[in-house]
């Protein structure tokens, strides 16, 4: 797994096999995890995602500065559906990316969660 912060945009992106992406699926499904990332030194690769319960409401994206890690906590609910999302994109070998952007009225994600970008382990854009 490799997870980029990207000052430029303050955006995070995310690339991961199928299987790291279905595990962290099931630890966002289940509230609590944490996943190592590959870094190279002096870059913007962060070191891993950690994932956590929370009371919500929603589900929020952040960077640890300290830590140099993402967190992802939130209630259940909302952690349900970025785990199908997740878990969909490790399944679906028709690539693509996943754009995980917080807006005013989001249905499952906080107030002041860092845009995710999620790419596909099987390739870029969907030929159909």
């Amino acid at each position: 797994m490799r997870v980029v912060s990207d000052p430029g945009y303050a955006e995070v992106d995310l690339s991961a096999s199928a299987e790291e992406l279905t595990w962290l699926a099931s630890a966002v499904a289940k509230g609590e995890g944490l996943l190592s990332s590959t870094s190279s030194p002096g870059s913007d690769t962060l070191a891993g995602v950690e994932v956590l319960k929370s009371s919500g409401p929603g589900v929020l994206i952040r960077r640890d500065a300290e830590r140099q890690i993402l967190v992802i906590s939130g209630d259940s609910a909302g952690r349900a559906v970025l785990a199908e999302n997740l878990r969909a994109l490790a399944t679906d070998e028709d690539g693509g990316h996943l754009h995980i952007d917080y807006f005013p009225g989001h249905f499952y994600l906080a107030e002041g969660s860092l845009p995710l970008v999620v790419n596909s382990p099987h390739g870029g854009m969907p030929t159909r």
